[in-house]
Order: C-alpha cells, then structure tokens, then sequence
C-alpha cells in the first residue's frame, strides 16, 4: 500500500467515531453528526449500530483511548471545534473549500439549509468513494457539493477548484483534514492558498513535531509505532510557537490554537465523561 492509498484508508477512523459519538444522548455526545453512520460501509455500519447499547459503546471508546490515549476526544472535539467556526453568525462566508474531505459530512449538512457552494477537494480515489456514498445515501450529489479530485501531494488546488465553477474572489472558509500525511505538508498546502481573498478563514490540525521526530510520545508509544514506523502515515508536524509566524509568511493572521486544555474546559467537562485530550494535535484558526 503506498503512502497515498494508506492516508485515504483514514477517511475511515473518523466517521466511526462520530457515527459512535452520535449514540451518545444529545448532553453526552462530543460532537453532533446524525449522517455519519450512513456514510459507512457495512462493516462499519454494524459496528456503529452495536454501540447503541451504552456498555458496548463503553468499551469501544475506552479499547480506543487505551490504544491511543487522547484521541477520541481529541478527533471529536476537533469536528465540533471546525463546525461551531463555520456556523459562527458573525462569520461572512461567500463558499467552503475542505480540503482532504474523505468521508465528511459537513457539506452535506450545509446543503441542507444554504446553497452557498460547498467544494470538497480528495484524492480521485476517495472522490470516487464520496460520489458512490452520496448517490446511495441521497440519490444524488447536492446541487451545491462540488467533488474535486486532486493529488493533494502533487497537484494544484486552486486551477482544480477554478475548473469547478469556484471564484477566487470569494471569501473562503478553508478547512484541511489533519496535515500529516505528507513531509512538509502545512507549508505545500499554504503554498496552493496563496491566492486565497482577502477576508478567507482557515482551519487545519496538525500533530506536534517533537512526536513526529519521537523527541516526546506523550505516553503514546503505541500510536507512534503504528503511524510513524510501520506505515509512516504522519510525516511532517510544527511546533506550536511557531505557527503564527509559518503563517504571516503566506499572509494569513493567527487568531487562535486550540488544543487538549480548551477541548477539555469548553466541550468534554460539560458532558461529564471521563475523558482526556490527547497533546499530540492542535487545531489552528486563521483569517486573511
């Protein structure tokens, strides 16, 4: 499996949690997503469905942390923490790019209640998969959802979304899938947003760069052996006091990091699970 297929293989991992995440009561789930399950494949679809019996769906999520201590909560929160940006009344938004899109919901979930265009950017193979699950799930692609297939590695983002029907001018919210799969990725991907209006948000994650150089595991040495020595599908990573200036240097403006303690205080305390936040990824919010 080459490096590509491996990192589309993730499109997976995350819409199980939040299918899981969404058999949780309404005051205990950390994030609210009720077309995830649907997206899944059957395999995935039968496991979601075990976990609506609450000491199943325990033991799922605890056999999760324990594997990857942190991560659930992190990934969920992470979704929740993208969505309530997104919906922000006082955010003026003309279209959505999500970058890395897999399997997510989000513009589905847009298209329910906006026709502001919604153009999600994949490798051809996961555009593929989504136009597959929209079609079965929906009887077709939203009138408001473009489909972009793009190498994210090699290709040029912006010619792809042009060809597509997307205005430069616009002001873009961007959203990127946790940028790991590839060596330098954070940089490649501001790069191909050069051209980005000015008023444009972006959102995107990334995991710390002492874990990817294995300085610090932060109790995690399992993860680390499973996605950074056998199939090495984490690559590049930063140093979260370098964000903001990686950032001025292609003309975005940091307005916040939010990371394991703000995941803990504004979403999991609230829900009174015993949950943690895993300190290998950060979610950076920027504006042009």
């Amino acid at each position: 499996m080459t490096s590509r297929d491996a990192a589309a293989e993730t499109a997976f991992g995350p819409m199980v949690l939040a299918a899981i995440e969404h058999n949780e009561p309404p005051d205990r789930r950390l994030v609210d997503d009720d077309l995830a399950e649907s997206f899944l494949p059957n395999r995935f679809r039968l496991l979601v469905r075990c976990t609506r019996v609450a000491a199943v769906r325990r033991a799922v999520i605890a056999a999760a942390d324990r594997s990857g201590p942190g991560l659930w909560a992190s990934i969920a929160c992470r979704k929740r923490y993208i969505d309530e940006r997104l919906s922000d009344p006082l955010n003026d938004t003309d279209a959505v790019v999500v970058l890395g899109a897999g399997l997510d919901t989000r513009s589905c979930r847009i298209a329910r209640h906006s026709t502001m265009p919604v153009f999600e950017v994949d490798q051809q193979i996961n555009v593929d998969r989504k136009q597959a699950v929209l079609r079965r799930t929906l009887g077709e692609v939203p009138s408001s959802v473009r489909l972009v297939g793009v190498d994210l590695e090699r290709g040029q983002v912006m010619p792809a979304l042009r060809a597509q029907g997307y205005d430069t001018r616009a002001r873009t919210f961007f959203s990127r899938a946790p940028l790991t799969p590839f060596p330098d990725a954070v940089r490649a991907t501001l790069t191909q947003l050069d051209g980005a209006a000015e008023g444009s948000k972006l959102i995107f994650s990334y995991i710390r760069q002492d874990f990817i150089d294995g300085t610090d595991l932060y109790g995690a040495r399992s993860v680390y052996r499973r996605f950074r020595q056998r199939r090495a599908v984490w690559k590049s990573g930063l140093v979260p006091e370098h964000v903001g200036e990686l950032l001025a240097d292609h003309g975005w403006r940091l307005v916040e990091q939010a990371g394991p303690s703000y995941y803990r205080d504004t979403y999991i305390r609230p829900t009174g699970r015993p949950l943690a936040a895993s300190p290998l990824e950060w979610t950076v919010f920027a504006e042009r």
